[in-house]
């Protein structure tokens, strides 16, 4: 594999951030001896210099189909770049501590492309798992997962579903009515998400005692244009009445022998 010594030395040197720096020992390839140089790693290429000022990089170690793993040797803390191959040279290297041993055989572990493709792999299968549980958790169609889209809102699709309102409301007693518009209107679709069985419908209300207007000084109740709504409230009212007194004097007597 050739490459371009200029723009290596440029890449080293440049104001890129660096996933790793700092000393580390390098054993040479035919002495046996350690040599102090300053590493510098960035993506998947460990650069070393002979001091920390180095305009040049003195060699660099392209970290793909290798191994990073302690060994044995004279100087503490050392590790070696191992890679696949009869002739593939061996790079032996010691930190200063155990903390900054451990740093940089985890730096030098996940440079590769290869560890890289491994984790963008199983973030996409984890991704599809989890849009698989979304689409068949709530009971519905089993699609694939495709772009995402937003969903509108339930007050969005509430609104084609509400009737229109007239141009001229209707009064009552002198008075706009609002509770009737929406008599007999189709009420808006469940947004809760994953509803399978219909709630049960609320209790019906009772409806509101007419309103009384004003003619000619003199209060006129609205029950006397329409009796039998007066008379549907009066019995309402009456028999709520009665039963709220019986709770009452129950309570207030106790239990009859």
């Amino acid at each position: 594999m050739k490459l371009n010594e200029r723009s290596l030395a440029f890449y080293a040197t440049c104001d890129s951030p660096a996933d790793n720096s700092g000393f580390l020992y390098k054993r040479g390839e035919r002495h046996t001896a350690y040599h102090r140089r300053w590493f510098v790693l960035k993506g998947n290429m460990l650069f070393y210099f002979e001091e920390r000022d180095s305009r040049e990089p003195v060699g660099v170690i392209v970290l793909e189909g290798c191994n990073v793993e302690l060994c044995e040797s004279a100087e503490s803390f050392a590790f070696a770049i191992r890679f696949g191959g009869t002739k593939s040279r061996t790079y032996v290297l010691a930190a200063e501590s155990q903390e900054a041993m451990e740093s940089w055989v985890k730096s030098l572990s996940r440079a590769s492309f290869d560890y890289m493709r491994l984790v963008v792999r199983e973030l996409e299968k984890q991704l599809q798992e989890m849009s698989r549980g979304v689409a068949g958790g709530c009971g519905g169609s089993q699609e694939l997962p495709g772009p995402w889209k937003a969903k509108p809102s339930g007050l969005e699709q509430s609104r084609d579903r509400l009737p229109a309102l007239p141009a001229v409301l209707p009064k009552e007693n002198g008075c706009a009515v609002w509770n009737n518009l929406l008599v007999g209107a189709d009420r808006p679709p469940n947004t809760s998400g994953c509803g399978g069985h219909d709630e049960e419908e609320e209790e019906e209300r009772p409806p509101l005692p007419p309103r009384r207007r004003v003619l000619n000084g003199e209060a006129v109740s609205a029950g006397a244009e329409s009796p039998s709504t007066f008379w549907r409230l009066h019995q309402q009212y009456s028999r709520e009445v009665a039963r709220l007194r019986q709770d009452w004097q129950q309570k207030r007597h106790g239990p009859q022998p």
